[in-house]
């Protein structure tokens, strides 16, 4: 059996290169490189006046919030989300979740198949233009395109 505890979680951090509000620690506990089939999760933290950054992802998530005060974005749509808050984002649509209260905002997303592939509009890596993301059997992979003739660091 696949296991998995947010709270002891090791958490990975991004940060986007030219918006400082764009911060997020996060982890995939369960996704197709740990033994999932069929669906994903991953569980972020955004701090106080931060926010995950605006992305699609390949398939449907839904949002838990456990923690703290969030406005999603969903396709132009916005609501506010508190703990025990769920909101729908479907397949490929825009989307992004910030924290509007004073503690650490903590989010756990199911998804609706197991490889995941994220295509965020604020580069993570230097030079780059578009960050994408795949979580799936190789485990986790990050690409990314710069102008052309101008390299992307990582």
């Amino acid at each position: 059996m696949l296991t998995a505890n947010v709270n002891k979680l090791d958490l990975g951090e991004v940060r986007a290169e030219n918006d400082p509000t764009v911060s997020v620690r996060f982890a995939f506990p369960i996704y197709a490189a740990t033994g999932a089939a069929a669906s994903a999760v991953v569980y972020f933290e955004v701090a106080p006046g931060g926010r995950l950054g605006r992305h699609t992802d390949s398939a449907e998530e839904v949002l838990l919030v456990l923690a703290g005060e969030a406005e999603a974005e969903v396709d132009g749509e916005r609501g506010r989300l508190g703990p025990g808050g769920l909101a729908l984002v479907p397949a490929m649509a825009p989307h992004d979740v910030r924290n509007v209260g004073d503690e650490p905002l903590r989010v756990v997303g199911f998804f609706a198949g197991s490889t995941v592939v994220s295509h965020f509009s604020e580069p993570f890596v230097p030079g780059a233009e578009i960050t994408v993301v795949v979580h799936g059997p190789r485990g986790e992979e990050v690409l990314t395109a710069a102008p052309m003739g101008v390299p992307a660091t990582a």
